[in-house]
């Protein structure tokens, strides 16, 4: 079943709303939308993120080992263009974001070569942001 793409909707528990505000505004770039003291709507690369207060932490993060790295379980991001995820890498790290997964080329020379690295928002969240040498590769097997 093919469908058209669509934003989607993510809401998210953060311990901090101020400190996740800077770091999806500041950090990642994303345009603020609606807020409140408990929760802020994000544009996050076309798709809807809501940050909402949670005061206990996300600690108990588990992962599952894929090419010898441990990704974090659970996890969220998006598939950008190559160049856009380039640019995102060396923009994250001039900001001293810490990666849980340095940026990397996955599958060099197969079908669904990507580009990928995971790192962590202030209250935990693990985020893993993508790009394919061709994205008709997305779901190619």
């Amino acid at each position: 079943m093919s469908v058209a793409l669509k934003p989607f909707h993510l809401a998210i528990p953060v311990n901090n709303v101020e400190v996740n505000r800077k770091f999806y505004r500041d950090i990642l770039g994303c345009t603020e939308g609606r807020s409140s003291d408990h929760w802020v709507d994000f544009d996050f690369f076309g798709h809807q993120l809501v940050i909402h207060l949670k005061e206990t932490n996300i600690d108990d993060i588990h992962t599952n080992p894929v090419d010898g790295k441990d990704v974090p379980i659970p996890h969220f991001g998006v598939v950008l263009d190559m160049e856009i995820f380039a640019l995102l890498a060396d923009n994250l790290r001039s900001k001293g974001v810490v990666f849980i997964i340095e940026p990397y080329i996955r599958f060099k020379g197969e079908v669904g070569e990507q580009a990928t690295m995971f790192f962590k928002d202030p209250s935990g969240n693990a985020l893993e942001f993508k790009a394919f040498k061709n994205l008709d590769q997305l779901f190619a097997k």
